[in-house]
């Protein structure tokens, strides 16, 4: 929750700044030091934006490759069950919240707006970071390296990776979830600078409320399947979940909630060996509430920037589906999720660094939500599991 109110001081402060130079213009003594300030937003916004997109092959290589290196234990089908649940549930989240954002974005965002790159001020300057790969092939390093180590039982290799894992994941903690709301900043005072910030603020505030909207009825869905496989009722085991839900919001983080998670699972009936080996597991490859919300968010932003079409069906499943690989043992820090998947945003559906940076900002605002959806679903995940499970052995 500091996090949180660190985002929302963030976005205020950028607000601030940029609504007075749009109020006040650049003339006068005033005026000179308002367009001053908003530069040095925009230029700090322009730096810590390309460190982030630096960053983001090397989550997907490191994180993956030591995600899927991490697989193969337990039972041969009992994991392939549980993968495929995972990803079958976050495939079906990600194509509802299509549908539904199809239908209801555009009418929400009717009159909102988004800044053209390179529109309004400029930074002092600029300072780009290469990354070291592009996404497509920190993707398939990731798969290669991780389904290898696997196979070959590398120590050393297996190692390495997690070694590579751990300092990555220190540089997100230490490094880019502190500077975070800094680039908040820059990217509303940019916006507030031109005049546009009120408007989107209205628009994507009923965004991200049906965004919370979509993972309950995929919550929903989900109890619904798993207490017809195990003839339980699906609304008893939601609110025998409830706990982990809200220890979730309060952590932002699947990997801090799991504790909670686990002892909630066991108690809604499912066996202690199956609720031991899929929680775990899920906290790392099940982010269905985080997809609801990343496709929700991205029709909603693609919607009111000009001159963009629409995903059609084909193009969107094919995104989803991505994402449903790409954010395999996402950071277990607030963020993780749409850091990861910023890649896939800007290969698939050509998104610019201002609606990246746009993404990351709403986001954020409900990252506890979208966490607490996906180690809920978690739960429903194991039921599956262990009605599967149940009927293999019997």
């Amino acid at each position: 929750m500091k996090l949180l109110l660190k985002l929302i001081t963030g976005i205020v402060v950028g607000i601030g700044v940029g609504a007075l130079y749009y109020g006040v213009g650049g003339a006068g003594g005033l005026g000179a030091f308002l367009e001053f300030l908003v530069r040095l937003f925009i230029t700090i916004k322009s730096i810590i934006g390309s460190f982030i997109f630096f960053m983001i092959p090397l989550i997907i290589l490191f994180f993956i490759a030591n995600g899927i290196s991490k697989i193969g234990i337990g039972s041969g089908k009992v994991v392939g069950v549980t993968l495929g649940t995972a990803y079958i549930s976050t495939l079906g989240a990600g194509l509802l919240a299509y549908m539904v954002a199809m239908m209801v974005m555009p009418r929400i965002t009717n009159g909102g707006s988004v800044p053209e790159e390179a529109a309004g001020l400029e930074p002092f300057f600029t300072f780009e970071i290469a990354p070291l790969m592009d996404i497509l092939t920190a993707l398939v390093l990731a798969f290669a390296f991780g389904i290898v180590i696997t196979l070959t039982r590398s120590e050393v290799m297996e190692k390495w990776f997690e070694e590579g894992k751990n300092i990555v994941e220190f540089l997100i903690q230490k490094v880019v979830i502190p500077i975070l709301p800094f680039y908040i900043a820059g990217v509303f005072a940019e916006m507030a600078s031109q005049g546009t910030v009120f408007n989107t603020l209205s628009v994507f505030g009923l965004v991200l409320l049906v965004a919370v909207a979509l993972h309950w009825i995929w919550i929903t869905i989900q109890y619904t399947i798993a207490g017809a496989l195990l003839g339980k009722n699906p609304f008893k085991m939601i609110k025998t979940m409830m706990p982990a839900y809200f220890t979730a919001l309060g952590t932002m983080s699947s990997a801090a909630t799991i504790p909670v998670t686990l002892q909630q699972t066991k108690d809604n009936g499912i066996r202690g060996r199956i609720a031991d080996f899929v929680i775990p597991l899920c906290a790392n490859i099940h982010l269905s509430g985080s997809t609801i919300t990343i496709v929700s968010c991205s029709i909603a932003v693609m919607s009111v920037l000009p001159e963009y079409q629409l995903p059609g069906f084909l193009a969107m499943l094919g995104t989803i589906m991505l994402l449903g690989v790409i954010m395999i043992a996402a950071p277990g820090v607030p963020g993780g999720a749409i850091m990861a998947a910023s890649g896939v945003l800007v290969t698939n559906l050509g998104f610019t660094e201002a609606a990246v940076a746009f993404m990351i900002a709403l986001y954020m605002a409900q990252d506890s939500f979208g966490t607490a959806a996906n180690i809920t679903g978690d739960g429903a995940v194991s039921a599956i599991v262990d009605a599967y499970e149940r009927k293999l052995n019997k």
